[in-house]
């Protein structure tokens, strides 16, 4: 019986294994964490979002620049099959109000769980505690181990380490050095999804970091998306924000900075935003009258208070202007360990078809380790897993025509 090592016990190296399992391959799969899955589990924490329900020409269209690679892919495993595929476990999905598709309960423990025993049923072996270090002189597999260091040997293996992000749940990009030296091309791995640092004023610093602002409308560029976000000491996070990330990031890179502007009241008008202000104000101070008037008050207001200074805020106009095209300067991405996913990888160049490397004929790659990217919302997921099952038959295929 052929045997195939996959390291990495993420969503993609599970459904690479699964796939070969089901072909009647022996599946060995290593990892450096104590257990499968931790970063799977760590997206599930606040609910685990597994895919979208939106039209499929527009889910696509969500991986940018990567989409016409990654489709083959996704139309393998689009988003109907992987959440039949969910259902398959006995774990239910639901549609939320935004589109966004979860497992019942929207927990990933019992999905992991459900998963993780399906697979040992079928025969899979899993290995954990074994960090990768590469290979030898003869390409035997290396490991660290807490008993010491191991050799073993593959006639497939399958590689499905993650990105940069997150480093405590094994995706730590230790990786990239080793398949550099086999003279794979990596581009450089960057925040995806992530926050950005503002200088805010001490006040807002230390008053309200940890706001939510809620029901807002961001613009940049000839994007434009209503959500919410998070105020931090630094900047600014949360799932508005990471919608833009890419965007902002690559003009931060380009001109050092970027700004977006938020409309704080996209129910109204800005006439009627106007005229709301213009009322007599009688003895209320300004923060009081706009709050009266508007409902503004507290971190929203704040933001307002953080750009408009001096006569500009007695002037209805400008104070009307500002709160429907509040402009704040992004400085620099958040860290990428802090960084939900990450962009950069395993240049497409390097890999054929069936997302085998060229320059290492039985070895493969999938998830995010592959130089795409995209936003939140289930899209992460569903590539993680329909590359994972492309690379299991990739490599299916390879030691089939190898034992033909």
């Amino acid at each position: 019986m052929k045997k195939t090592i996959i390291i990495g016990a993420g969503p993609a190296g599970l459904m690479a294994a699964e796939v070969l399992l089901s072909g009647g391959m022996q599946v060995d799969i290593y990892d450096a964490m104590p257990s499968a899955g931790r970063k799977f589990l760590l997206a599930g924490k606040s609910g685990l979002n597994i895919t979208h329900s939106e039209p499929y020409e527009k889910f696509i269209s969500r991986y940018g620049e990567a989409a016409e690679w990654l489709k083959p892919y996704l139309d393998d495993f689009p988003p109907s099959a992987l959440r039949a595929w969910t259902e398959e476990l006995g774990i239910k999905t639901f549609v939320g109000s935004s589109g966004k598709i979860f497992p019942a309960g929207m927990n990933a423990v019992p999905m992991l769980q459900e998963w993780l025993e399906r697979l040992n049923e079928q025969g899979a072996k899993f290995h954990f505690r074994h960090r990768w270090l590469g290979w030898n002189e003869k390409n035997a597999l290396h490991f660290e181990t807490a008993e010491g260091e191991i050799l073993t040997e593959a006639d497939a293996v399958i590689l499905a380490l993650g990105g940069g992000s997150r480093p405590k749940t094994g995706s730590n990009a230790a990786w990239i050095p080793i398949l550099e030296e086999r003279g794979i091309s990596v581009a450089p791995l960057k925040a995806s999804n992530c926050g950005f640092d503002i200088q805010w004023s001490e006040h807002l610093k230390t008053r309200f970091a940890g706001s939510p602002i809620k029901s807002v409308s961001l613009s940049f560029g000839a994007q434009k998306k209503r959500g919410e976000f998070v105020l931090t000491e630094n900047g600014i996070e949360g799932s508005l924000i990471y919608t833009f990330s890419a965007a902002l990031r690559d003009e931060i890179e380009k001109s050092g900075s970027a700004i977006i502007q938020l409309d704080l009241m996209p129910d109204w008008s800005s006439e009627r935003l106007l005229k709301a202000l213009s009322k007599e104000s009688g003895s209320r101070s300004l923060s009081n009258h706009l709050k009266k008037q508007t409902g503004l008050a507290g971190a929203k207001a704040n933001l307002i208070w953080e750009v408009l200074s001096g006569n500009a805020r007695n002037d209805e106009r400008e104070l009307a202007k500002t709160i429907k095209a509040l402009p704040l300067t992004l400085l620099t991405p958040r860290p990428l360990d802090e960084a939900i996913s990450s962009a950069g990888g395993i240049k497409l160049d390097d890999l054929d078809q069936a997302l085998m490397f060229k320059k290492m004929p039985g070895v493969f790659c999938a998830g995010e380790m592959l130089d795409w990217e995209a936003p939140t919302g289930g899209y992460l997921l569903t590539a993680c897993f329909a590359t994972g099952k492309a690379a299991g038959r990739g490599a299916f295929a390879w030691l089939q025509r190898r034992n033909s």
